[in-house]
């Protein structure tokens, strides 16, 4: 039988282990070379006309995992939420990245704005998680409906365009 002080001697190690690992993996961090700080010419925002209202809600509830100005919140600096955080908006960005936008091809921009109107219709963007957070990212129902149709009226200008 393993006696109290045992116990608590194996308790104290792994809650000294833990604050130690704690503390060294906030010495290794993630890279953050997504705050440009500029509007690129192939930004969303250069390539078509957004309204203020629209670009507003976009710039608030997107641009932070969708474009090359991320605002890192404080707690990013606390690590491992820190590379969660990265790790989004490097997914994120892999799926759409409203500052290079305006470099996809005409069929790829169609593609991405249908794909980004039918995210907001069902909810699934922004990420839960990122609206539990960030609560300019919880889109009321006419925000939603202001970004759908403007995405719905860029992408029928596009087609016709071609």
């Amino acid at each position: 039988m393993i006696s109290k002080n045992v116990i608590k001697k194996i308790a104290h190690w792994i809650l000294l282990s833990l604050i130690i690992i704690f503390i060294a993996i906030q010495f290794i961090r993630p890279d953050r070379s997504n705050i440009s700080g500029q509007t690129l010419q192939t930004d969303i925002s250069k390539t078509f006309n957004i309204p203020d209202s629209e670009f507003s809600i976009l710039k608030n509830a997107c641009y932070d995992c969708h474009s090359n100005n991320t605002n890192y919140p404080w707690y990013s600096n606390i690590q491992p939420v820190g590379w969660l955080l990265a790790q989004d908006i490097k997914n994120g960005k892999a799926q759409i990245n409203f500052s290079e936008f305006g470099s996809l091809s005409r069929r790829r921009q169609i593609s991405k704005l249908r794909g980004i109107e039918n995210q907001i219709k069902d909810g699934t963007m922004p990420l839960p998680a990122y609206r539990l957070l960030h609560k300019q990212a919880q889109l009321t129902t006419e925000q939603k409906k202001l970004l759908i149709n403007w995405f719905r009226e860029t992408r029928d200008s596009i087609s016709l365009n071609k």
